[in-house]
Formats: structure tokens, C-alpha cells, sequence
């Protein structure tokens, strides 16, 4: 029994653990999210195993795209290998500064790098733009999905709390 209240507890670290890590970089969000569903399912088994493959194909996917997707958007609109490169590091460097900060960076690194690579300022700035976009679209993404499953997690424990304690 008392094992159980420590799964959910866990579970419910790794949830909010999840969403934020759809924002900060280095967290992967629905990853931690999907091991949030496992822990409750380790606990009491709410979940059919249809439901836990869905989200683990969707979950890779996401994971995938978290990669692809800011590099793709990047390549399509022009940016260079250091622009990317910029990016990264900027975005990594703004983490430091607030969210608000990760995007500048972000910007600021993909337009610096750009820069660097020898590219005029308005190519660079629309690369740099493109990446930012691509970023902010996968970050979106992330969140919509970490949600769900944050939704699913509280709900489920939430309900298996109440019950148990009645």
C-alpha cells in the first residue's frame, strides 16, 4: 500500500518534471511524462496496454521531431551549419536568463552564427527567424503532448487518492 502512495508520488515529480522540461533544454518533457504513466501503471494499472503503445509510439515521435524539426525549419529557410550551431549555443546560454531569455538567444545565436559564416544581415536575420519558429513550433508540440499525459497522470491518481481514502 505504502508502496503505491511512493509510485504516485514519483510519478507525479516526473509529470511536472515533463512539463517543464518542454521548455528547458536538456529535459526531455514527454519522455518524462510517458515514465509519469508507467509509475502509476507499476502502482495500480489504470491504463489498458493499447493506451501505454499509443503514447509511446507518439512519444518517440515527438522525441524525434524535437530534433528534426528546429533543424529542418532552419535548413528550408537558408540558415548555415554555424547559424544552427549559434542557435544551440544561444539558446543554451539564454536558459540562464528566463524562458524569455532561451528564445533571444536562440535568435541572437542563429543570426550571430550566421554572421560568422558570411552571410548579409537580412539573410541571416530570416534564418535566424526560421529557426526560432521551428523551436518555438517543436516546444508547442511538446507541450500540447506533455499536457495530455500530465492530464492523464493527475487524473489517475487523483481518483485512485480519493478512493483509497474514503
Amino acid at each position: 500500500m505504502y508502496t503505491d502512495y511512493l509510485l504516485i508520488l514519483f510519478s507525479l515529480l516526473f509529470c511536472f518534471a515533463g512539463l517543464a522540461g518542454c521548455i528547458i533544454p536538456g529535459l526531455p518533457g514527454p519522455p518524462l511524462n510517458y515514465v509519469a504513466l508507467i509509475l502509476l501503471q507499476w502502482a495500480f494499472s489504470p491504463f489498458s496496454v493499447t493506451f501505454l503503445i499509443v503514447w509511446a509510439v507518439i512519444v518517440f515521435v515527438i522525441a524525434v521531431l524535437d530534433y528534426m524539426l528546429p533543424v529542418w525549419t532552419a535548413k528550408k529557410f537558408g540558415a548555415t551549419r554555424q547559424g544552427i550551431i549559434g542557435s544551440i549555443a544561444g539558446m543554451i546560454l539564454g536558459v540562464f536568463f528566463t524562458p524569455i531569455g532561451m528564445i533571444t538567444g536562440l535568435i541572437a545565436g542563429a543570426i550571430i552564427g550566421d554572421l560568422i559564416a558570411g552571410r548579409q544581415l537580412h539573410k541571416a536575420v530570416g534564418s535566424g527567424a526560421a529557426t526560432a519558429f521551428g523551436t518555438l513550433l517543436t516546444i508547442g508540440i511538446k507541450l500540447i503532448v506533455s499536457g495530455i499525459l500530465a492530464f492523464y497522470t493527475v487524473f489517475e491518481a487523483g481518483t485512485y487518492l480519493w478512493v483509497s481514502w474514503s
